[in-house]
């Protein structure tokens, strides 16, 4: 099943891969991006415990240093632009040589969302990671 869910990942980064975003702190790769649940294979969105619906996103973070992935841990929120702040929750998905922190939240419409995440590498140290994303539910 790892094998299956590894590859299923591996295939959907590397067609995301446009939509990839990374920001660095020292050696310490912080590697995010957003997409709608419908785009993961049934099989996969089960074994990670996510929910496929076209109103449904996932946020993607993992954490790489030398070219590892790195445990860690992620905290945070999002806002519209009316201001209406929503949590979100990640849950770890530990592969071995690759870590996922996921966390998915509905999509109402067409809008732009500000987030808010606080990265916690494996040393302890807290990095603050600060985006905006556009968003769309899924036809």
């Amino acid at each position: 099943m790892r094998y299956l869910l590894a590859l299923s990942l591996s295939f959907f980064m590397a067609f995301a891969a446009h939509a990839e975003r990374k920001q660095s702190y020292g050696a310490l790769d912080v590697h995010y991006n957003i997409f709608n649940s419908t785009f993961l294979q049934p099989d996969t969105a089960r074994a990670v415990g996510l929910n496929r619906s076209k109103d449904q996103a996932v946020l993607n973070v993992s954490m790489v240093k030398s070219a590892k992935g790195q445990k860690g841990s992620v905290v945070g929120s999002f806002k519209n632009l009316l201001g209406q702040n929503q949590v979100l929750t990640f849950k770890e998905v530990d592969e071995g040589d690759a870590v996922y922190y996921l966390a998915q939240f509905a999509i109402t419409g067409q809008e732009v969302l500000r987030f808010d995440l606080q990265v916690t590498d494996a040393e302890g140290t807290t990095h603050v990671l600060k985006f905006n994303q556009e968003v769309f539910p899924d036809l």
